[in-house]
Order: structure tokens, then C-alpha cells, then sequence
């Protein structure tokens, strides 16, 4: 049985690294390493094996939307520095970091069972959301609206998901209220059922009642721009735009 896996994964990593290109030998850094480990401290067996084929790389990869975005995101609440701070369907990085710092309640369609201090988990529909007008004075929407009404995560198809849940997180905020809102920019259009993808000046028309504070982007080349212009937004594929907005 071993000699048959063994065979199936020797298979599997010469095409793999004739695929990729990748000069590796997994078998002689695993031979290697048994040959030199002579404490042995923990037992390293065949049968025990875990191949990563794709991780000698010479800088660390990231996605730069999920990196940029909730780092641009909480620094904007530092500076805001509100008693409470509300998240809906957020990465739940941001929440479960921020929290941390700041009492924070994050709420998602599919509720997440999160338990850490000063963290509160509930569910709630982005489209009817359970809060009084005018009543949230630092809120964040982040990589979220762009789902809204495609069905990805069970909820309802719906082409104007997305502008109800807008007009839903603008009449929660109250005057002078921060909402931190991203979403995917540059040539709008939807990539069903995965996302929306919208011109920065779209999104500006969608809150009007807002004053957009601060506009950043990730490029579609993985650069992150503070203060980028909306043109910049206006000219990727599938850039991520970050827009603070404070409520007039």
C-alpha cells in the first residue's frame, strides 16, 4: 500500500514541478533531513509526509486586496477612535484584530461562531439591517456589496442587492457617522455569480449624502495607493477601492 502511494505521489510531483518549472527533489530534502537530524526530537516518517511544492519562493506572496484593505481600514479607526465599532461581512481578520483595540460587533449573512473578548457575532441581512436610523457613528463594509444578490452565499438573487444594502448601511450612520466601504474598481461589470466590479464614480453617486474622505486603491499590479485620484480607480481591471465616507 505504501509503495503505491508512494509511486502515486512521485507521479504527482514530477508533473507538478515539470508543470511549474520548479527545481525541486522532495524525496532528497526529505532523505537529507532525517540523514543530518540526529537528536530527533520528532519523528519524521514517510507515512507522515505533507508536501508544500510551492512555497520556496524568493518574496512572501500575498493577496493584496486582503492584505491592504483592512490594514488601510483599521488605521482609519485608530484615527476615528469611536467607543464601538461595527462590522458587516467583513474578512473576519479585521474584526477578530481590531477587536483587540476597540469593542467591536461584526455581523455576517452566515453568522461566524467567533469567541474573543470584546468581539460580539451576530447575523444579519446587509439588505434589512437591524439597527435604528441614524444611529452608528463608525462602521465598515468592506470586499462585501459586490456579492450582494448574486447568490453566491445563499442569499437571494437579486440585481439591485447591491444598492439596497448601500441604502441600508447609509441610513444607519448617523450625521458626521463613518463608513469605511470597499469594493471591486475599474471596468465595471459582473463576473457572475463571483462579484461586481464598479467605476469609482459610481460608487461616488451611489452615496450621495456623503463626503468621500479618503479615496486608496489597490492597483491591479498589487501596488497600494493612499490617497489615490478616482481616475487611478477608474483605470484597472480589478483594482480595490477604499472609500471613507463620513455622513453630511
Amino acid at each position: 500500500m505504501l509503495k503505491k502511494i508512494y509511486r502515486v505521489l512521485r507521479t504527482t510531483i514530477k508533473g507538478f514541478t515539470q508543470k511549474n518549472n520548479i527545481d525541486i527533489s522532495f524525496k532528497t530534502d526529505f532523505d537529507h533531513f532525517n540523514s543530518i537530524d540526529n537528536q530527533k526530537k520528532l519523528s519524521c516518517n514517510w507515512e507522515d509526509i505533507y508536501p508544500c511544492l510551492s512555497d520556496n519562493t524568493k518574496t512572501t506572496n500575498f493577496d493584496a486586496h486582503y492584505i491592504y484593505h483592512p490594514a488601510w481600514a483599521a488605521r482609519i479607526v485608530k484615527q476615528i477612535n469611536p467607543e464601538k465599532h461595527i462590522d458587516i461581512s467583513s474578512t473576519l481578520h479585521f474584526c477578530s484584530i481590531l477587536s483587540a483595540f476597540v469593542p467591536v460587533e461584526f455581523y455576517d449573512f452566515r453568522p461566524a461562531h467567533l469567541n474573543l473578548s470584546e468581539l460580539t457575532s451576530g447575523q444579519a441581512d446587509l439588505t434589512k439591517l437591524p439597527f435604528e436610523t441614524n444611529s452608528i457613528e463608525s462602521i465598515s463594509c468592506m470586499h462585501t456589496v459586490e456579492h450582494i444578490g448574486l447568490g453566491r452565499y445563499g442569499d437571494p438573487i437579486d440585481p439591485d442587492g447591491d444598492v439596497k444594502a448601500i441604502n441600508e448601511l447609509k441610513r444607519v450612520v448617523k450625521p458626521t457617522g463613518n463608513l469605511l466601504f470597499v469594493v471591486p474598481v475599474g471596468r465595471p461589470r459582473i463576473a457572475f455569480n463571483a462579484h461586481r466590479i464598479y467605476a469609482p464614480n459610481m460608487i461616488i453617486d451611489l452615496f450621495e449624502g456623503f463626503k468621500l474622505e479618503n479615496f486608496s486603491l489597490v492597483t491591479d499590479s498589487n501596488d497600494f495607493i493612499d490617497n489615490a485620484t478616482l481616475e487611478e480607480g477608474e483605470k484597472q481591471n480589478y483594482g480595490c477601492g477604499c472609500f471613507w465616507f463620513i455622513k453630511i
